[in-house]
């Protein structure tokens, strides 16, 4: 007996690598697979194909019909307006591929994405370049600066109540890094706040936001170090999520002391709001492994500079007059909102002294919760810290820049 098999079903199976349910079943009482059927005409799917073409030519635009062994034989004749139009089915293509992934001749079993912080960042777009992109469509070449050498400059915008928390201030840093860096074809800075407002109007974004800015060098024409290989110009993510405040707020956190020491100003300033952030990671990674949420950095001579990821102050309080150290910004980065919690100290009527701090004055502190497992004060929220706290939230709260929306923009 001969066995007809349906040759669409049977080129799946060859490229997806599944194999038929029922096929040693089948094997075991069939001779043979030799006999094939042709596909037909509508199996093939060239009558819809042939009905949409002849739509097309009825409403005076008929599509065009490429060859493939022309394109072949002669990719150079290929209009570059097929090429864009490959390109905006990517993201498509990208959706068929994740359901059939294919390695080597066998089929990988499938894979769930890990489970999001905030799952409502699923579905936001992604400022790339110079466009709008989904979350898993949001790429950037290989050949960039940030990819070959984390050869980026970066900031961290906070959205409360329609507004963006110190813009302005944001931006000159960024700038000011890339004269640092000696960036060139910088876009302008209005160019990159309609790129923030583009992407917060289109994920709805209005408060409880964060924006991680970044500007990188650029796409390079070949891999290497040099900048002169940068002949494309600086390239612009604006990466919006949701996501709540990092740190406790009402019980305070856990710090470990990192053997990890802050970048000096002779190696890499941290005055540069750069990318190279590996200084960082490897005291997290420390912190990580005390089950520490932050790890504190000290400077080459012992001193404390800030923790791995933001500013640090400690706070005494003395008869009942609270006193606030904060470490020189000769190591860390003068911080945005560290200068903004200095100005509030000095408001509030607390005394502010900006000089060397020592690991044992964190240790005897009032209001530094948790420095190497231990308890600073009551290991709480201090009254001091809450009364700073209160202040900061009072002034996001009128500050900022308005965020026009798609009506106004």
């Amino acid at each position: 007996m001969d066995v007809l098999d349906e040759p669409l079903y049977a080129n799946f199976l060859r490229l997806t690598g599944f194999d038929r349910p029922y096929r040693e079943e089948l094997l075991s009482k069939m001779p043979s697979f030799n006999k094939v059927v042709p596909p037909s005409f509508m199996e093939l799917g060239v009558a819809e194909l042939v009905a949409i073409y002849s739509e097309l030519r009825e409403l005076g635009c008929p599509p065009p019909v490429i060859d493939a062994d022309d394109l072949q034989r002669d990719p150079e004749t290929f209009p570059f307006a097929f090429y864009d139009l490959l390109e905006q089915s990517l993201p498509f293509y990208n959706m068929l591929k994740r359901h059939v992934r294919k390695t080597a001749g066998y089929l990988q079993p499938p894979q769930s994405d890990p489970p999001l912080p905030v799952p409502e960042n699923k579905k936001i777009l992604v400022w790339v370049g110079d466009e709008l992109l989904p979350r898993d469509s949001a790429r950037i070449s290989v050949f960039d600066s940030v990819v070959q050498g984390g050869d980026a400059v970066w900031e961290g915008l906070r959205i409360y109540d329609g507004k963006i928390f110190k813009l302005e201030e944001h931006l000159d840093r960024l700038f000011d890094s890339t004269k640092a860096m000696a960036f060139s074809n910088v876009p302008s800075r209005d160019w990159i706040k309609d790129a923030i407002f583009k992407t917060l109007n289109a994920n709805g974004m209005f408060n409880n936001a964060h924006i991680r800015l970044t500007l990188t060098r650029g796409k390079k024409v070949t891999s290497g170090m040099s900048p002169t290989f940068n002949l494309y110009g600086c390239a612009l993510i604006v990466l919006a999520e949701w996501k709540p405040p990092v740190y406790d707020n009402s019980h305070g956190i856990k710090l470990s002391t990192a053997t990890t020491r802050r970048n000096s100003p002779n190696s890499v300033d941290s005055k540069i709001h750069h990318n190279n952030l590996i200084n960082n990671i490897l005291a997290k990674i420390e912190g990580n492994l005390a089950q520490a949420q932050d790890a504190i950095m000290l400077d080459q001579d012992g001193f404390v500079s800030e923790t791995n990821a933001t500013n640090i102050v400690s706070v005494h309080i003395y008869g009942k007059k609270g006193i606030v150290l904060t470490p020189h910004a000769d190591y860390c980065l003068p911080g945005i909102t560290r200068a903004t919690v200095m100005d509030l100290v000095v408001k509030e009527n607390l005394v502010l002294h900006e000089r060397r701090i020592s690991l044992s004055e964190f240790h005897a502190a009032d209001e530094v919760v948790m420095i190497d497992g231990r308890d600073i004060g009551d290991g709480k929220i201090g009254l001091v810290t809450r009364q700073i706290q209160n202040a900061y939230k009072v002034l996001t709260a009128g500050l900022g820049v308005p965020i026009p929306r798609n009506a106004e923009a």
